[in-house]
């Protein structure tokens, strides 16, 4: 048996040493030796006060906290569980000294609680709890249970050792964390960055209106480069991110382990200058973003040429780019004709609505449209300021035997019925593969729906 737990190794100058398969034995032996040298210290009265059983576990306690990388989490485990007056009654023989165990006990709970209050890194503190199970201590944690039991987190203000104790029960529970929704919760960044390993967890984090800042998005951003974030969701609209936030996030949009492929910014007071981010992000090889909204921000139209730049990339794997009231106009088009007429660019869906495109944009438009390279299959106008003209140009993009738009929103637009009828001759074409059309009038009028079938 003991071949197969450990291995045998021949150094120079230390002989032969024994190194077990599973850490974990040696970490016991580790803490076993500890509480004998302890108590052979007593024994010969080298230390006669009982106050060293306190020191040696509050020394590892601050030991392990030092540590970034956890090598001493399970040490200190098993140094907590053995000093238990339940648990020496099985070494006896091994240790003979009798201390006052129950007095040690509270003082190190004591004092783990104390450290819990502290700023913490999550890893850091998810150990301390399980220390405190060594302990048998479970007060905090029944606290939070009984708020998640009630529903009333949203409302409680929560102390930082209350907020790990969250993050314990939630990473500890049997069930699949699909979802982490922090308007459950408190809404600040304080809130979002303390369950940050939470996070990492879920597969998608909803986010939304939470008033988060630049600080929420450099704690996401470093989860994001965790090689055991699986989050591919992440929706931070109605935010006040500003541009220094996105600049953040993008940091971990490119990092190697990020496996997010949907993000929605929606009205996050952003400008131009967070799409050159992007942009940068979308130009990595590393990132695997297919879905981006940025929905009612700035962008301009300087902002959608840096964008469609990242478009071009052969890297990029967007394939859907929301735009909706981001103060755009014709020149917008130009570049995103430019970025649809690319090898490169994989994009299937592209929603332009409440952008003063005009009927000059859509020309534009059209010619991306009519592109080999062009894989567009939805586009969503509604609200563009169109008239009859653009129709001209939609009607020639979708007799095009290159187009593959299958999707076509153009309500709210002055088209009349001239308009429609243009458009009508495209969809007559033997090329056309439309099958769906809008083309609603009015605000007050009841969404009107054509399904088309060749």
């Amino acid at each position: 048996m003991c071949t197969q737990i450990f291995k045998e190794e021949t150094g120079i100058i230390l002989g032969t040493m024994y190194c077990f398969l599973h850490l974990s034995i040696q970490e016991f032996i580790a803490a076993l030796y500890q509480h004998l040298t302890l108590d052979r210290d007593k024994k010969q009265a080298v230390k006669s006060r009982d106050e060293s059983m306190i020191d040696l576990l509050k020394t590892a306690v601050d030991k392990a906290l030092e540590s970034e990388n956890g090598h001493l989490d399970l040490y200190l485990r098993f140094l907590l569980g053995l000093s238990l007056q339940s648990n020496r009654q099985l070494l006896r023989g091994l240790l003979t000294q009798q201390d006052d165990r129950d007095q040690s006990k509270k003082e190190i709970i004591a004092y783990i609680k104390q450290k819990l209050e502290g700023n913490l890194s999550p890893e850091r503190s998810i150990n301390l709890f399980y220390c405190l199970n060594e302990l048998n201590d479970q007060t905090l944690l029944k606290e939070i249970q009984s708020h998640l039991s009630r529903g009333s987190l949203s409302s409680a203000r929560l102390s930082p050792a209350q907020w790990s104790a969250l993050v314990f029960v939630l990473l500890t529970s049997e069930e699949e964390l699909e979802e982490f929704e922090l308007q459950k919760f408190q809404r600040s960044d304080e809130c979002l960055i303390r369950p940050s390993a939470v996070i990492k967890t879920s597969k998608r984090a909803l986010l939304q209106f939470c008033k988060l800042t630049v600080r929420s998005c450099k704690s996401l951003s470093s989860a994001l480069q965790s090689s055991n974030c699986v989050l591919r969701e992440l929706d931070l609209s109605n935010n006040d991110l500003q541009d220094s936030g996105v600049k953040k996030l993008s940091e971990g949009l490119k990092s190697q382990h990020c496996k997010l492929d949907t993000l929605r910014l929606m009205t996050c007071k952003l400008t131009a200058d967070s799409c050159e981010s992007l942009s940068s992000v979308l130009q990595s090889s590393n990132c695997v973003l297919r879905e981006l909204d940025l929905s009612n921000n700035d962008l301009q139209d300087s902002g959608v040429k840096k964008l469609s730049d990242g478009l071009k990339s052969q890297h990029c794997k967007l394939d859907t780019l929301r735009l909706v009231m981001c103060n755009l106009t014709v020149q917008c088009c130009e570049s995103l004709s430019s970025a649809l007429q690319s090898s490169n660019c994989v994009l299937r869906e592209l929603d332009l609505s409440n952008d003063d495109l005009q009927d000059s944009g859509m020309k534009k438009l059209s010619d991306g449209l009519k592109s080999q390279h062009c894989k567009l299959d939805t586009l969503r106008l509604v609200m563009c300021n169109l008239t009859v003209q653009c129709c001209e140009s939609l009607s020639s993009a979708l007799q095009s035997s290159n187009c593959v738009l299958r999707e076509l929103d153009l309500s709210i637009n002055d088209l009349q019925d001239s308009g429609v009828k243009l458009l009508s001759d495209g969809l007559k074409s033997q090329h056309c593969k439309l099958e769906t059309l809008r083309h609603r009038t009015f605000k007050f009028l009841p969404p009107s729906s054509h399904t088309l079938r060749q």
